[in-house]
């Protein structure tokens, strides 16, 4: 299948060599083409992990020439780049593309389906509830894959193209993906945002230091109570909205195929395992500008439309603002441009 994937960070790397060793015609684009220039330039992708192997994707030098051929579209960039990349897109994207989140953030998919709507297009798009890969972007040309994950839910736009677009799903990156109705429910499910809190804000000196460090080894028993109670409020947040979701257990059970127990003892099992990933090295990570405000904020804007009470989430926010000098939740350029939230949007869209 011929594969687009706009971005050029860790997440669009590891797509990018999963999915040519599937076989996969694969081409690259960014908006400043400054980390595939050497992939461009004729270098290969070396990918460890995970996924072993040099790989020799395309690099596109425009956005247009990127989806020209495509049959499925691979949104790989952090939340604070989807305003560029999917205003970028949208003119050039067709109907009969798939277009692929991975992972959805801030009610991107939302934003995106607005644009075509005023085109008349109705790409079909699939919001992916995490990533498929894991790890660790080790240079321009390189990538650690740290984790190939076992499930992922997905939330399909129109909810008619369901079957179309999971079937796309799975012969991209494997038989891996449920589906989940409405993207509220898929929204709840992401919960990269309160685990990565909790991993940075209780590490945060090893980051701003830059020391190497085990995330696995170093969710200790104090970081993975912190993990569960913020667990909690998301799980009341869902109760109040009526929706199912995993427990932060059932997403790590799911994910790495480990037995559920205890945070605690289920991230010592991970800690275990020979191909273990390193935390952040510096406070320029997406665990805290890409998940504190493209991923608490949306959800404590959805706790405010459930009148859920999320003092942990909120004070996160507050936290991790006053850490970095940043007021995060301003930085949060795509929930403006949807207008008040309300469940006809979140439930109806799908």
């Amino acid at each position: 299948m011929q594969v687009a994937i706009l971005g050029a960070g860790a997440v669009a790397y590891g797509n990018a060599a999963l999915l040519c060793h599937n076989g996969h015609d694969v081409v690259l684009w960014s908006p400043s083409g400054r980390r595939t220039a050497a992939l461009s330039a004729g270098a290969p992708l070396q990918a460890t992990g995970a996924v072993e192997g040099l790989y020799e994707p395309r690099v596109a030098e425009s956005c247009a020439d990127a989806l020209a051929d495509a049959e499925a579209v691979v949104v790989a960039v952090p939340g604070y780049g989807y305003r560029q990349v999917i205003g970028a897109a949208a003119p050039h994207l067709r109907s009969e593309q798939v277009v692929v989140f991975s992972s959805h953030m801030s009610l991107g998919a939302l934003y995106l389906e607005g644009l075509l709507r005023t085109r008349g297009v109705a790409s079909t798009i699939a919001a992916l509830g995490t990533t498929v890969t894991t790890g660790r972007q080790t240079s321009d040309v390189s990538v650690t894959v740290g984790t190939i994950r076992a499930r992922v839910d997905v939330t399909v736009l129109p909810g008619s193209a369901t079957t179309i677009a999971v079937d796309v799903c799975r012969a991209l990156f494997g038989d891996r993906f449920s589906s989940r109705t409405g993207l509220l429910a898929l929204a709840l499910s992401n919960m990269n945002a309160q685990n990565h809190l909790a991993i940075a804000l209780c590490n945060l000196t090893r980051m701003e230091l830059g020391e190497t460090w085990g995330q696995n080894r170093n969710l200790t028993p104090a970081v993975a109570r912190l993990i569960e109670a913020l667990d909690l409020e998301r799980l009341s947040i869902a109760k109040a909205f009526g929706v199912e979701v995993r427990t932060v257990h059932e997403h790590f059970h799911a994910s790495f195929g480990i037995p559920i127990a205890p945070l605690a003892d289920m991230a010592e099992v991970l800690a275990q395992r020979p191909k273990g990933v390193n935390g952040p090295t510096t406070l320029d990570t997406r665990y805290v500008t890409e998940d504190v405000p493209f991923g608490l904020v949306p959800t404590i804007r959805l706790a405010a439309l459930a009148n859920v009470h999320v003092p942990l989430h909120a004070s996160g926010l507050n936290l991790m603002s006053a850490l970095y000098g940043r007021d995060f939740e301003s930085e949060n350029d795509i929930l403006p441009l949807l207008g008040p939230l309300s469940l006809t949007m979140l439930n109806g869209a799908a």
